[in-house]
């Protein structure tokens, strides 16, 4: 559970600010978009095997940079 405490003071804007970077980084926003709608398990499989083969891309991709890169 996050709580965002308010300074004396503080705009409630600021507070709001907080608590929306700090659902952010413990994933809470993309959780309740992704149970907003129902998703077949054949789709979340296939989203998953995208994004790896995405992510096997990248790094293959920096690895040959890397290696045609002259070291100094």
């Amino acid at each position: 559970m996050i709580v965002v405490k308010t300074k004396k003071g503080e705009p409630i804007e600021k507070a709001i600010k907080r608590l929306k970077k700090a659902m952010d980084k413990e994933g809470i926003i993309k959780q309740v978009r992704a149970a907003r709608y129902f998703e077949k398990p054949c789709e979340k499989k296939r989203r998953k095997s995208e994004r790896a083969r995405a992510r096997a891309r990248s790094i293959a991709r920096r690895q040959a940079l890397a290696a045609t890169m002259p070291r100094i």
